[in-house]
């Protein structure tokens, strides 16, 4: 078996660590001996996107999310959404996860579009919302903790969308209504840095075989030892989850 993962603007939307992601789906793909394939894909590539297993979109800054919603919204909405609603396996994290969504609305007043395939809007708040974040995340009818560290001031809020889990410490999408992320099909926003992956071996594995499903069938995966991993997210759970 192989997956192929679709790394989109990793020149532009590569902040706080999160190209560790990219590692974190291709090692343990490797450790259960399936093949990958890591594409990047920037602004001067051409894709529709059906050559995807994985698809990863990172955050990054003002200035690069501006010139992102361009590219996204003038060349690749239509195809993405069509991989979306068919069911492709997608990773977002804080600033391409708002670009996922109808709009990034800035403190001045302009309209940041994005591409409309999640039903969510994101607006400008006052103050940073920086700090390590903890979630009871709810998939599948799956229940399990995730945590990581988020730093947005974007307030994101959804609507005929389930969230990716309750928030037990931190922040989440807005500070106000308790919630983190967003769950569309086989997509996944979240504004949980760290980087991510790495820190909640649960969440990569289910990603890993959302692909495999799609592309093979059915599939089980094989069991890994965690050990470790579970290590470093129960000692942030330790630490934060009863502050």
């Amino acid at each position: 078996m192989k997956l192929t993962i679709g790394h989109m603007y990793p020149d532009l939307l590569n902040l706080y660590g999160d190209r560790g992601n990219i590692i974190t789906l291709k090692r343990r793909c490797e450790w259960r001996g399936i093949d990958t394939e890591i594409k990047s894909i920037t602004i001067d590539t051409n894709t529709d996107f059906t050559d995807i297993d994985i698809l990863f979109l990172g955050g990054g800054s003002d200035r690069e999310q501006k010139i992102v919603s361009d590219d996204l919204t003038l060349k690749r909405a239509k195809n993405l959404k069509s991989a979306i609603e068919d069911g492709l396996t997608l990773l977002s994290i804080c600033g391409g996860y708002q670009l996922l969504g109808k709009y990034y609305l800035s403190s001045d007043g302009n309209k940041l579009p994005g591409i409309g395939a999640l039903d969510i809007y994101t607006i400008a708040g006052n103050k940073r919302m920086i700090d390590n974040i903890i979630i009871d995340a709810s998939i599948d009818g799956k229940t399990f903790k995730m945590v990581g560290f988020e730093n947005h001031s974007g307030k994101t809020f959804l609507q005929n969308v389930k969230p990716l889990g309750r928030v037990i410490y931190g922040n989440g999408n807005n500070g106000e209504d308790g919630m983190e992320g967003t769950v569309y099909k086989n997509t996944f926003g979240t504004y949980l840095h760290g980087p991510v992956l790495p820190k909640n071996p649960e969440f990569t594995d289910m990603l890993i075989k959302k692909a495999l499903d799609r592309k093979y069938g059915k599939n089980q995966l094989e069991p890994l030892d965690d050990s470790f991993e579970h290590l470093t997210q129960n000692a942030i759970i330790k630490r934060f989850a009863k502050k």
